[in-house]
């Protein structure tokens, strides 16, 4: 996944603690756990380090903190039994330039809680993998490996139920609700929480302290540090619910996201509707200008967004969105079969709509005073939905492109009758939607020039239906 923080003055702090380790100032031992020989066998390890501010908005009094990739092994003092919490400037020699301590973040799961969660069906997995090993039989060894793998997901559950982590908005979420929240069909992977990237976060957003800079690279004793991005297997799960939003893109100038179905581009009116992409962007980049928000999408609608974080940033984007300089796709999936209706597979719509001053935010036809909304489609596929009342019926998945930018554009293309009269699924304003059913459109794709460097930016997201 993409860093979310800059990098620079965290990789000083990893290259800091990297030297330490190759001089022999700091030692990695193992930690005492049943793991700890099979972890230490790896050699390498990644190192971690975030830049921190006790105040929000000048980045003054800043911080750092480190920590090691794993829950088995630890940074040692040279001659020390015990594994350091913080590394002082004497630790170091004086032309290193460390003039302020550097605070050594632990697992957010000890070892040996782990290690306790593991050990009721350990003994039963041993022994299936002794059976396993010297069993003849093909139907014996499919049915051991079955019992093994049902052991070992039991264990891996029982670890799981141990993670929570603090995040961005000062909430605690743990591991089981952010799987569920991605929509995780299996278990995580293992080691999930173990980086480096969600420790060092957890412990910043539980001490009220605002991160600057994060970086994580790989050490081997003797060999150059490879910084590396947050992983997309483990991090990929984690980060985007710690940090409040799935950043895809960031730099000094702009930031482009993956917004979920349910949250507003933008505040409302009232405290229950403060909660926005623009609210969570400038909670973790308070330097960010106070709109940074160049276009939105619907609250139910999920997909890609582009922000600014300066002012000649937004006023560039702003007029490339208004002069139609900016490419989009949306994924839709229709209640019914276009087909059925003698809708083309491909084409073009343009329709006319007003807000309806009577039943607000709807929109309405009106061919006299209404706004041009300028659509293309192309019909994808017709396949087999499954509602959350497990009903099944067929549905139309659709590409549209707008080339115009009114309100609910794609919902009325869809649902109203000068349209497609076929509403997108779980449209709560123009169709229906039953319980535990979200607004099955996507913005899959967006396409604009970089307001600073004239680069052309494409970037795609996985239709999450």
């Amino acid at each position: 996944m993409f860093p979310p923080f800059k990098e620079d003055a965290a990789l000083k702090i990893c290259k800091l603690l990297s030297r330490a380790l190759d001089l022999g100032l700091l030692e990695l031992r193992a930690v005492d756990s049943s793991r700890s020989a099979t972890e230490r066998t790896l050699g390498g390890i990644m190192l971690g380090a975030l830049v921190v501010s006790e105040n929000n908005t000048d980045g003054k009094k800043c911080h750092a903190l480190v920590t090691v990739s794993g829950t088995t092994r630890a940074v040692f003092k040279r001659g020390c039994d015990t594994p350091l919490k913080e590394i002082l400037p004497s630790d170091f020699p004086e032309d290193w330039g460390l003039v302020c301590g550097i605070k050594i973040v632990a697992p957010i799961v000890s070892a040996s809680k782990i290690d306790q969660a593991l050990l009721q069906n350990d003994k039963a997995i041993h022994e299936l993998t002794k059976e396993i090993a010297v069993a003849t039989d093909s139907e014996k060894i499919r049915r051991l490996k079955t019992e093994r793998t049902a052991l070992t997901d039991q264990s891996l559950a029982k670890v799981f139920e141990l993670y929570s982590f603090h995040c961005a908005d000062k909430k605690m979420r743990s591991l089981k609700t952010i799987c569920a929240e991605r929509n995780l069909q299996t278990l995580p992977p293992t080691g999930t929480g173990e980086c480096c990237a969600p420790k060092l976060l957890n412990y910043a957003f539980a001490s009220s302290l605002q991160p600057l800079s994060l970086c994580e690279a790989y050490y081997q004793k003797g060999q150059e540090l490879k910084p590396r991005s947050p992983c997309d297997e483990r991090c990929g799960i984690v980060l985007p619910s710690m940090l409040g939003l799935e950043l895809l893109y960031r730099d000094d100038h702009i930031a482009v996201i993956n917004k979920p179905s349910g949250l507003l581009s933008i505040p409302g009116r009232g405290i229950e509707k403060l909660d926005s992409v623009t609210t969570r962007l400038k909670r973790l980049f308070p330097a960010c200008i106070e709109q940074p928000s160049v276009h939105r999408l619907d609250m139910e609608t999920s997909g890609l967004m582009v922000l600014a974080f300066t002012k000649e940033a937004h006023r560039i984007l702003s007029r490339q969105f208004m002069e139609g300089q900016v490419s989009k796709k949306y994924t839709a999936l229709l209640d019914g079969v276009l087909a059925k209706k003698g809708i083309a597979q491909e084409g073009c719509m343009e329709l006319y709509f007003r807000l309806d001053v009577d039943n607000r935010p709807h929109q309405i036809w009106d061919s006299v005073y209404g706004k041009k909304a300028v659509t293309s489609w192309r019909i994808l596929n017709v396949e087999r939905y499954t509602a959350p009342d497990l009903s099944v019926r067929n549905v139309t998945r659709v590409e549209f492109v707008p080339h115009t930018g009114r309100t609910h554009q794609l919902r009325l293309a869809s649902a109203d009758s000068h349209g497609f009269a076929t509403p997108i699924i779980g449209d709560t304003l123009y169709g229906k939607c039953t319980p535990g059913e979200r607004l099955m459109l996507h913005a899959c794709h967006l396409e604009f020039i970089h307001p600073a460097t004239n680069e052309a930016m494409v970037f795609e997201s996985k239709v999450p239906f």
